[in-house]
This record gives C-alpha cells, structure tokens and sequence, in this order.
C-alpha cells in the first residue's frame, strides 16, 4: 500500500493540498469508467478524447486524485499530482502502486513487425517444460496458467499490465512474456518495467500512418532495447538476417549491452556474426504442409534436430528467437527441443482448416506486406497446385503498403480475390482499389468480391485437387469492423461452413 506523499517522490511531483499527503492509493488507471474508492485518475489529453473532462465525475466516486500535465482548476479541492508527462507517470505510479511485478519473474519483452504474437506463444510453451510456471499477453489472449481471457490489445495500458503481472506473480508464476507493439512503446506503456530479455523479431513496412517513416519505426521498436523506457533489458536477442536487425545489433554492442543473435544458414551471416558464442543459427530446414518444419538448431550450448508442428520458415526465426531468450533465462537445451515441438503457436497464424477434401485451406492473420510475402512464399513452396489468395487491407490504416500487397499477391497466386478485410470508416472498394493497383503490375487474374464470406465461399468453391487456399488478414480475429460497428465474423468458421456446403453439393 502507498501513501500520496510517497507516490508524489516517486513520481518527481508535489500534491497541492498537504492534508492528503497520508492518504491511500490502491489503484491507478487512464480509464475513468475503472476509477474507484482509493484509485488514482491520470487525466490524458488524447487526440479523440481529453481526460479532464472526467474528473469532476471521477472525484464524485472516491477518486484518491489526479495526476496531470496541467495545473488544477481554481474550483478543484483535493490531491493533484502535476507531472511532466502523464502517461510516463501512469507507467511509473503502476510499477509502484502494484509493488514492482515485473521484478519478482522473468519478463520477456518481443517487438517487431511480424511473428511477435507467435514467438510469444512459444516462449510461453519452452518456460512450460522447462517446469516454470508462465504467463503471457498477446495480441490474442492474456493468459496466467490454465486461465484464460480474451485481449483487449496487442499491448495493454501500463496500469493493466503491472496489475496482471502482480496476479501473475501471486499465482505462482516466474516468467511472463509480453508483445510490445511500436505505438505501445511509443505511448509509454512498457515504461518501468524490468525486461529480463527484449526480443527483435524483424522490421518490414507497417504503421507508417503513425511513425511516417521507417527510421522513426525503427526508432519506436529500439527504446525496448536502449534504456528509454527506464533501464535496458539484460540482454537483446536480434534478428540478424533483417536489416534494421543488423544495425540495432551493432549500435547495442557499441553501446556495450549484451547482444544474441540468430540467423537462419549460419554460413550465410558469418559476416554479420559479430559475436559466436552469442549467437544461434538454424541449418537443414525442411518444411513439410502435413508434419511441418524440422531443423538443425545450432546454439553456443550445442546442437540438437528439432521437429515442429508450425509451417514455414518464417517459424524457424520465431523458434529461434524463442530458444535464445530460454537460453537466456537458464533453461536446458533438451526443454528447449522438447517445448519447440509441443507448441502449436498461436491461433490464425498459418492455421490449417480441417476438412477431408484434396486441397489446403490455410488462415493466416498476414496484413503487412512482409507477412503476406511470407505466408505466400511458404504455401508456393508446398504445393503443386495453385495459389488462391483471399485477402483485403484494413481501413483507416496505413495505405502505403496497399499496393506493395496486391503485387505481391500476383506475384506468388494464380488467383487472388480481392475482398474487405475491417473496413472502418473507409470506403471498401477504395481500399479494394489501392490494392488492385497492386495486382494490376502482375499477370495474375484478380476477382474483385467485396463481401468477405462470398469471397472465401467462392475460393473455396472454385479450389481444385492440389490447391492452396490462402485466407489472410484477419486470422485470429472473430469480428469484422465496418463504420464504427464490430460484427461477428471468424475466417476459420466461414470457411469451415463454405468446405461443408461444397462437400454437401458434392
């Protein structure tokens, strides 16, 4: 339990009424619909909404005070903790006022365009066999143990994280591990917490409508390394086969930060290893659509054969960066093997949709251009027949890698059918048109279907013996947003009714 006067030294501010300085603070939150008897209100000024406006209410419920960027009000009676950035201090008066969490287990921390959410999974699953009890918030979930709830975003709110970590920690657990998205980082909500391990998965066009350029992307996703957020990780695990992974290796070794690499065919990024004994490589991939992949994990503790139930490539640099963060933390090479093959990794990403005919539908939550790329890569790879690719962009987001999509789409299908992916307050077939653009510079036929379930029931229907179908965007998710409503709509169920209507007709 904290006083205000405590809170006040932590958080570099002074209270404006002294007669408060012994009182209680049990909570913190941005959210006034969450304040109660003894919560601290931080009042933030948004783009969309102006926390202050809420503090006439949040005090009528027992508010403990306010912490702000401004002056109070001449009318306002009470505890105002004036501060020079309010969403550093939410962070910073979360870590004190639930007791420090993040310091009581092993906090991982994985940023980067794509693979974020699965390398989560999978660290989650190595600290499982490695007979440590985890906990984990995804893009898809938040997860302590065998309980479960639904995510609310990719990162959450700092107060939110510091109390799910403190309910980690009484449930027994010692290791977390958390994504970190770019705007998260950005916005202050991985401030004061204690990152065992940071993890850079890689860096490909994405949220330019937010960052503008690459460079300040860049810079978002290397303050989980750098000390920006209040201390520096233990240790950096980096991707070295990506460029922006090459050159934040390089500025946290000059900076003297202990640095693990990993690459996929260590003979092809010898140059770029600028440390062996930190660094783990992954040789003799094969990747099968039915068995799924197997490599050679070679790592400073030695080698061993690993066989996973994930498909692609792409996996093996999630598995990797999984392996060295376990490394990390102390866990034996063979828990390593044994937890990579057990983790199916994370739902909507590269998914089977099981059905008894003779050609492949796969869900995948692919919406950059990078993951597309991939995704597509990985199903040309592994079949014989045709590429039929489903997808759309999201509306009110970055449009600049619209067209890079559609031409990768063409690029590597037969068939690709433009659809809506969530729409928002854009007008689909805009968003359609940017992305046929794309198309457009290939010599691949593009079908051009608005609703989303007409379209996957038309790849579907139109699949043959051999085929893949690729459905990708939406993966994991379980609605559709159009305007500023959310409606149910599941990728995997849509599809699995499409396959019993064909079989049905059959």
């Amino acid at each position: 339990m904290n006083n205000i006067k405590e809170l006040a030294q932590e958080l570099g501010s002074i209270t404006s009424d002294s007669e408060f300085a012994g009182e209680s603070v049990l909570d913190v939150t941005h959210d006034s619909r969450h304040v109660r008897s003894g919560t601290l209100f931080v009042a933030i000024k948004g783009s969309t909404v102006d926390g202050h406006r809420f503090i006439d209410d949040v005090m009528r419920r027992g508010a403990a005070g306010i912490i702000s960027e401004y002056d109070p009000p001449e009318s306002f009676s009470g505890v105002w903790l004036k501060v020079e950035d309010a969403r550093h201090a939410l962070a910073k008066a979360a870590a004190v006022i639930h007791g420090d969490p993040s310091a009581k287990l092993d906090l991982v921390g994985i940023t980067g365009t794509n693979g974020k959410t699965t390398t989560t999974y999978l660290c989650y699953s190595l600290a499982e066999a490695a007979g440590v009890k985890p906990a984990m918030l995804t893009t898809v979930e938040y997860r302590i143990g065998d309980e479960s709830e639904e995510a609310v975003r990719t990162t959450p709110e700092a107060s939110d994280t510091n109390r799910f970590l403190g309910r980690a920690v009484d449930a027994g657990c010692g290791f977390a591990a958390m994504e970190a998205s770019s705007q998260a980082i950005d916005l202050h909500r991985c401030d004061s917490l204690h990152f065992r391990v940071a993890i850079f998965t890689n860096l490909t066009t994405d949220h330019l409508d937010y960052h503008h350029t690459m460079e300040n992307y860049f810079d978002a996703k290397k303050k989980l390394f750098d000390g920006s957020l209040g201390e520096k990780p233990g240790a950096s695990v980096v991707n070295i086969d990506d460029e922006w992974g090459v050159k934040l290796a390089g500025q946290l070794r000059a900076n003297g930060q202990k640095v693990i690499t990993f690459s996929q065919n260590n003979d092809s990024s010898e140059a770029k290893v600028l440390d062996p004994a930190h660094h783990l490589s992954a040789n003799d991939i094969e990747v099968s659509l039915l068995s799924g992949t197997s490599f050679t994990l070679k790592t400073p503790s030695g080698e061993r054969r690993v066989t996973s139930p994930l498909v692609g490539k792409p996996h093996v640099y999630n598995m990797l960066a999984a392996s060295a963060a376990a490394l990390e933390l102390g866990y034996e090479l063979d828990d390593i093997v044994r937890g990579l093959s057990g983790c199916v990794g994370a739902p909507g990403r590269f998914e089977l949709v099981p059905h008894n005919g003779d050609f492949a539908v796969i869900v995948d939550y692919a919406h950059t251009d990078d993951a597309l790329l991939n995704t597509l890569k990985t199903a040309r790879a592994l079949t014989e027949g045709r590429v039929i690719t489903v997808f759309g962009c999201g509306g009110d987001r970055d449009k600049t890698k619209r067209k890079p999509m559609g031409r990768i789409a063409g690029d590597y299908s037969e068939l690709a059918i433009l659809t809506s992916d969530n729409p928002r307050t854009e007008d689909p077939m805009k968003i359609i048109a940017d992305v046929e653009a794309g198309v457009k510079e290939t010599d691949t036929e593009a079908f051009i279907i608005p609703d989303r379930r007409e379209a996957i029931n038309t790849a579907i229907k139109n699949a043959k013996t051999g085929d893949v179908v690729i459905i990708a965007g939406k993966g994991h998710e379980t609605y559709q947003i159009i305007g500023d409503e959310k409606f149910d709509f599941d990728d995997r169920e849509v599809a699995k009714a499409a396959l019993k209507t064909r079989e049905e007709l059959s």
